[in-house]
Formats: C-alpha cells, sequence, structure tokens
C-alpha cells in the first residue's frame, strides 16, 4: 500500500465512511429527512399501505387495483361524506351508509402527521361514530397539501379552517396492522387495514 493511501485513505474508504451515519459527530444536527418522506416512513413502519398518485384517474385506477387485489367488487363501501360520494361516482363502487352493511369504508382525513405518521380525522369524516365501530378496512383520500409536522399544527388547522363550528369527535388513527394482538403498543386503540391514497397537489 502506498504511503499516501496509508496516510489519507482510499476513496472508496472514505467514501464508505461518509456513507455510515454512526460516524457523524454527536453534536452535529441531525439530517432532517423533508416533510412528506418522513410522513411515507413513519407511516409505513405503522403498518400501513400507501400509494402516490398523481392526478385522479391514477387515484381511480389504484382504488380499482386495491378492490381486486382483496377480493372486495361485490362487498359495499361505506361513504359518509357527499363531497366523497360525488368525487368518486365515476369509480364503479357499491356504496352504502349503513356500517353493518359495509366491508369497506372510505373517506378523506384532516390532516397526515408527518411525526409519528398517523391520520388526523373528525366528525366530518366519521361523523359521530367511533373508530371500532367502523368497518376494519379503510381507503383514506388525502391530498399532499394536508401533510403537517405534528398533532398541534393539524389541530390549529382544524381550528382556524372552522371559525364558526369546530367539529368534534376528533382523534388519530395510527395503528395500521390489524390482527397483530401481541403489539402492546396498540393496546386499546383500533387497528384498521389502512390503504392512503395520496394524491399530488403541490
Amino acid at each position: 500500500m502506498s504511503l499516501f493511501r496509508k496516510i489519507f485513505g482510499s476513496k472508496s474508504d472514505s467514501s464508505d465512511k461518509e456513507l455510515k451515519s454512526n460516524d457523524r459527530g454527536k453534536y452535529m444536527p441531525e439530517i432532517k429527512l423533508p416533510i412528506d418522506e418522513r410522513f411515507t416512513i413513519n407511516f409505513k413502519a405503522n403498518g400501513g399501505k400507501f400509494l402516490y398518485c398523481e392526478d385522479l384517474n391514477e387515484i381511480f385506477q389504484n382504488l380499482q387495483n386495491i378492490i381486486e387485489e382483496n377480493n372486495w367488487d361485490n362487498k359495499k363501501t361505506l361513504l359518509l361524506d357527499d363531497n366523497l360520494t360525488d368525487k368518486f361516482k365515476n369509480s364503479n363502487l357499491q356504496t352504502t351508509k349503513r356500517i353493518s352493511e359495509s366491508t369497506l369504508f372510505l373517506t378523506t382525513c384532516e390532516n397526515l402527521i408527518a411525526n409519528d405518521g398517523s391520520l388526523l380525522i373528525s366528525s366530518k369524516h366519521i361523523f359521530e361514530k367511533k373508530l371500532p365501530e367502523l368497518p376494519v378496512n379503510f381507503i383514506v383520500f388525502a391530498t399532499t397539501s394536508q401533510i403537517v409536522e405534528n398533532i398541534g399544527e393539524g389541530l390549529r388547522g382544524i381550528k382556524s379552517k372552522n371559525r364558526e363550528k369546530i367539529p368534534t369527535n376528533i382523534t388519530t388513527i395510527k395503528h395500521f396492522k390489524s390482527g397483530d394482538d401481541k403489539d402492546f403498543l396498540s393496546y386499546g386503540s383500533s387497528a384498521k387495514n389502512l390503504y392512503l391514497l395520496l394524491l399530488e397537489d403541490l
């Protein structure tokens, strides 16, 4: 090995070292990922299934793929939001407003929370229903502009958008691993089999 390589190390060695985050000094600031990347990583870690879409046609196509993949062709979709009913009127869904008849629930949300990968929802989406009453299978339609840093930011947004009447029944959905009985962190929460159709709008 040459003297220069001994002193300075080879290029490949140094590039390998640069890639190791453990080699960063303990007083250096953490590398902060963009907000949308952090949400995606945390959402997937919670067990959520994520589909990024560039336009509404892609939303409808991915929705159809989800239905076919799960053999939900002849199953009814709970759809409580009239605006969403209008948006998805051409999607061949068999919809109902009765929980007892439904296999899956199509809804929107208030915000997508980046720091823990959860979804912030309110009475505008689930009305006065409790999460355990709703179907286990959730399909959530949201946009990239709904991603916020934390729950506090989401709650402030709800308050500013609804000055006259703040929605009730505000809650988060965080656990998407249905049937994972051994996960004590999700004890007492209602785990959902959740798909997120995320539309790019920024």
